[in-house]
């Protein structure tokens, strides 16, 4: 059985999808995800765990072309809205790890706080690799850090929180080389302890989360310019496919 066959997640929907922070609270976390993924994104990108495909989207320009895809029946059927007029769009429907019904290879693939919701991560890892050309790269953003680990985590069906050892374990067993490895949003990672460990917060606030977009993520983005930090809310990497 899949990870992906163990979310449990708030009911499908426009305002209750675990999706890069939700909605217009979060418009400069949005922005810091693109880009910090954008310099690595080739021509053709598969996006696994697209939600409604407000992420996917802001790679149109930049791409030859984009497979979208979820384990959401409710979310596939608005990707495909969304995407209708766009033949150079494809939406897809499985849980990994699997066989993905990829006709042609992609140079790279993007998982946006989708592997911690997957017990057999490295089998996942490997699906994903069998689709991608070589030289190629899967681009993996996840929650760091067991710390962190809260009611909220249980909630969407998160499996773990990773380090960057953790993590750099599971993509090398998985075959994978590792081109970029590091913790980030070291401040996020305070922020988020002090509210759902130590503050018992089980599901973020809106509020807060509008409060944290604006003074903490900049902020984030400012020292991150000169420094790596030890620790953060998430474990960015980039994994080269051999």
């Amino acid at each position: 059985m899949s990870g992906y066959d163990r979310v449990v997640q708030p009911a499908a929907g426009d305002e209750a999808l675990e999706n890069h922070l939700g909605g217009d609270e979060a418009r400069n976390y949005r922005q810091y995800e693109f880009d910090m993924v954008a310099p690595h994104v080739g021509r053709s990108m598969l996006e696994i765990g697209s939600g409604l495909g407000h992420f996917a989207e802001q790679f149109l320009p930049r791409l030859d072309r984009l497979v979208t895809s979820d384990f959401d029946p409710y979310c596939v059927e608005q990707l495909e809205k969304r995407f209708a007029d766009n033949p150079d769009v494809g939406v897809l429907q499985f849980g990994l790890p699997t066989d993905i019904p990829l006709e042609e290879k992609v140079d790279t693939v993007v998982l946006m706080n989708v592997l911690e919701h997957i017990e057999e991560d490295v089998e996942a890892l490997r699906s994903l690799a069998r689709v991608t050309q070589p030289g190629g790269k899967i681009i993996i953003w996840v929650p760091g850090y067991m710390q962190l680990y809260g009611d909220f985590d249980k909630k969407v069906g998160h499996v773990t929180r990773y380090t960057p050892k953790t993590l750099g374990a599971t993509v090398r067993e998985a075959g994978l080389g590792i081109h970029t490895l590091k913790p980030i949003n070291f401040l996020g990672g305070i922020a988020w302890w002090a509210a759902v460990r130590r503050g018992g917060v089980g599901y973020p606030d809106p509020r807060l989360v509008k409060i944290y977009d604006r003074t903490v993520v900049p902020a984030t983005r400012f020292i991150e310019r000169f420094i790596t930090p030890p620790f953060g809310q998430t474990v960015f990497c980039v994994a080269t496919v051999k």
